[in-house]
């Protein structure tokens, strides 16, 4: 019985060492499936070893090899039959074995057991185990052979990462596990080594195994004094998640801004983009009221894309997409939202990209590998979407309680600065009507509910309306004259008005696009569409219509619309002041004398010039002062934010001394590519173009994710933007060199 435990203790114990990294991996899975599958590789493995172990070393590795392709055929079709992954099984495994590592390093947690997602664990399990044994085993190096499993679960703990609970009982019982294995197994069956040997020679064997002995416990208590300390101040350090190394699945240029399509589709209304079957499981009414005029009394309202981030010229989704199995990660519905639950069934028929439509928010889909954003809700497909694909989703609408709108507030902070955004650069009508529109109502309900009356009154909804949205765009479909094309536009610039006025006016603001679809049929191009949300405490995102309707016709701007004006009223104009007449000079009479003793003509003549030439030296040392005074200002003082801005006022500043101003409207992307184009007049060192995109990309960064710059990005701005205007100066003719400093256009040009 004994000797049957010591044979029998290294490969259970190979078998539990190889299961356990699997248990910590299953943490991050949903269900206990990966487990199963990594416990059956452990012991598939193991067996085989110890099965041929009396076989040549060279044949067991293709045998073990086999067996593995075997069961992780049977592993492939279990994940694929659980996840209802569509398609053959060689279409599916080919698919998991390009896809295994990006796919597993990307997916959403939970991440769901799928084909793609367990290849990976379950061949890193096997191998595991066969090298383990055949090390233990045929080698008799049992502790050597613990050390593939032992990185095994190193590596599941890295992967893993901060997206679980330590690890500590699975870690635990590993090293518990080894010890006993090693226990069992290494305790010799003949007794005392020394036994049967002279007195003499007993003696030193025994006395070189006790100092050899004491050596190891020396070694092993110096080391655990040197590295304790170190390793246990580990303990409390979040790991490295191995996922930010892998670029998530991105979405097309074309889904990037599905705003610019809805001109387009609106001038295709007959053209079919998808269809769909609607049902309500839980018996729920067909239609949302929140819907409203959008989709009628059947319809219901499917959601395409969620764009949050605006930089004066295009509104962009911004999501991080995650790849996802069949069931999404739920997300705890707002406080005070009845939720009702909405299945579609959705063939795909002209609708291109790689957005995928669906009620928001979806909790299940099936039929299509997706990929999923949980802070906007959003699916895309990866592989894009294709004529006659279907796939049906599950979504848990939410409809926020009507009645408690009007006295709800909106967040702040850095939470949804995202959404609070306005980006330099709007136009100062825009801000007056958004200042107007929020002097006369104080909630943010009624500010919102005035924006979208407004919208709703003053303008016409066509369909040949051209597609744009950056401020001049909106400037022109607000103020335009309605003779010249403006006060008319398509949903496109009704959503974005919307948004920014609402951002203006202090509301959290974004725009959805999406479509207004029957319960069940065709869904046409006519039917896309885009409408605004604002987010509300305890409501969550609050749909807007502000579309006009079709049977009233739109009032002037010009009746409503208080512009700032120019000049003030004849009431407030100050009275005018009356000087005192001088009295004339007295002329001299003719023939008198021409000499009157005072200052000859050269000598005041040249101290007039002399005083004149000392006041413009002085203007030029002054203004030459106050230049040098901004730049340190600009770039040395204030939070790395502030300095940032600061270098970057310094390069559009360069670029309009040197001739080439930058338009207000521009992104910073755009100003970088004028900037770029100004080098290349030059000829710099290859180093300026450099300095150029790294300046526009902070910022980008401190526009869009303000108090995340650090010193070290503050310096490295400064030193882009004093590295492009040496550049462009250098260039500049030498009398150009000496104005550029006293040119005073820096310190009165706005900014």
């Amino acid at each position: 019985m004994v000797r049957l435990l010591r044979a029998v203790a290294v490969p259970a114990t190979l078998v539990v060492l190889v299961t356990l990294a699997g248990v910590v991996l299953g943490r991050v899975y949903a269900g206990s499936l990966l487990t199963m599958l990594v416990a059956g590789a452990a012991v598939g493995s193991v067996l085989v070893s110890v099965v041929t172990r009396r076989l040549p070393s060279w044949l067991v590795a293709p045998v073990s090899v086999l067996a593995m392709l075997g069961w992780t055929a049977v592993c492939l079709r279990v994940a694929a039959a659980d996840a209802q992954v569509p398609g053959g099984f060689v279409e599916v495994a080919g698919d998991a074995a390009r896809n295994a590592i990006p796919r597993l390093l990307t997916a959403m947690i939970p991440v769901e057991a799928t084909p793609d997602t367990v290849l990976l664990p379950v061949v890193a399990a096997w191998l595991a185990g066969l090298a383990g044994a055949e090390v233990a085993l045929r080698a008799g190096r049992v502790l050597l052979g613990y050390l593939p499993p032992v990185l095994l679960h190193v590596g599941a703990v890295y992967v893993v990462g901060p997206n679980a609970q330590p690890a500590i009982g699975a870690t635990v019982a590993l090293v518990v596990t080894a010890a006993l294995g090693l226990a069992v197994s290494s305790r010799p069956a003949g007794g005392d080594p020394a036994d049967g040997l002279a007195p003499a020679v007993r003696s030193g064997v025994r006395a070189r195994l006790a100092l050899a002995s004491a050596a190891g416990t020396a070694v092993v208590v110096a080391l655990a004094a040197l590295l304790g300390p170190a390793v246990a101040a580990l303990v409390d350090t979040r790991p490295v998640d191995p996922r930010r190394y892998v670029e998530p699945p991105q979405v097309e240029t074309l889904d990037e801004n599905p705003l610019i399509r809805i001109s387009g589709w609106a001038l295709n209304p007959e053209q079919e983009l998808f269809q769909v079957a609607t049902d309500f499981p839980g018996g729920s009414g067909p239609a949302d009221p929140a819907d409203g005029a959008a989709t009628g009394s059947a319809g219901v309202r499917i959601r395409l894309a969620v764009l949050s981030d605006y930089d004066g010229v295009t509104w962009r989704v911004g999501a991080t997409y995650r790849n996802a199995g069949r069931i999404l990660p739920a997300r705890e519905p707002a406080p005070h939202a009845t939720v009702e639950t909405v299945r579609q069934e959705i063939t795909v028929g002209d609708l291109s990209g790689r957005l995928l439509p669906a009620v928001p928010t979806p909790r299940e889909v099936s039929g299509a590998r997706v990929a999923y954003d949980p802070g906007t809700g959003t699916l895309i497909r990866p592989d894009g979407l294709a004529p006659g694909l279907r796939y049906t989703v599950t979504s848990a609408r939410e409809r926020p309680d009507a009645n408690l709108l009007a006295t709800a507030n909106t967040p702040a902070g850095d939470a949804v600065a995202r959404v609070l955004h306005v980006p330099d650069g709007a136009p100062e009508q825009l801000r007056r009507l958004a200042t107007q529109l929020a002097e006369e109502n104080g909630a943010p309900y009624a500010r919102a509910a005035a924006i979208e009356q407004w919208l709703a009154e003053h303008y016409r909804l066509v369909a040949d309306a051209p597609s744009g949205h950056a401020y001049p765009n909106l400037a022109f479909f607000l103020f335009g004259p309605r003779n010249g094309g403006g006060q008319r536009g398509t949903s496109e610039q009704f959503a974005a008005s919307f948004a920014v006025l609402g951002r203006l006016a202090g509301l959290p603001t974004r725009v959805v696009v999406g479509f207004a679809a029957p319960g069940s049929g065709p869904v046409r191009a006519a039917d896309a569409y885009a409408w605004p949300e604002v987010l509300f405490d305890g409501l969550g995102w609050v749909s807007f219509d502000p579309l006009p309707r079709p049977d009233e016709q739109p009032r002037p701007v010009e009746e409503d619309f208080r512009p700032q004006p120019e000049d003030p009223p004849p009431s407030e104009q100050p009275e005018p002041t009356l000087e005192p007449t001088a009295s004339p000079p007295a002329q001299a009479a003719p023939g008198g004398p021409t000499d009157s003793g005072g200052v000859p003509t050269p000598v005041l003549v040249a101290g007039t010039g002399g005083a004149l030439l000392l006041v413009v030296v002085a203007l030029l040392v002054t203004l030459a002062g106050l230049r040098r005074a901004q730049t340190r200002a600009r770039l040395h003082r204030g939070d790395p934010g502030h300095r940032i801005a600061g270098a970057w006022r310094e390069l559009t500043d360069t670029l309009r001394l040197a001739g080439r101003p930058v338009a207000a409207d521009l992104s910073a992307t755009e100003v970088a590519a004028q900037a770029r184009q100004a080098l290349t007049d030059v000829r710099p060192p290859a180093a300026a173009y450099g300095a150029v995109d790294e300046l526009a990309r902070l910022v980008n960064q401190v526009s869009f994710a303000p108090g995340t710059a650090d010193e070290e990005q503050a310096g490295a701005a400064a030193a882009a933007a004093t590295a492009y205007t040496g550049a462009v100066r250098a260039a500049r003719p030498r009398w150009r060199r000496l104005l550029w400093s006293v040119h005073p256009g820096p310190l009165r040009w706005r900014r």
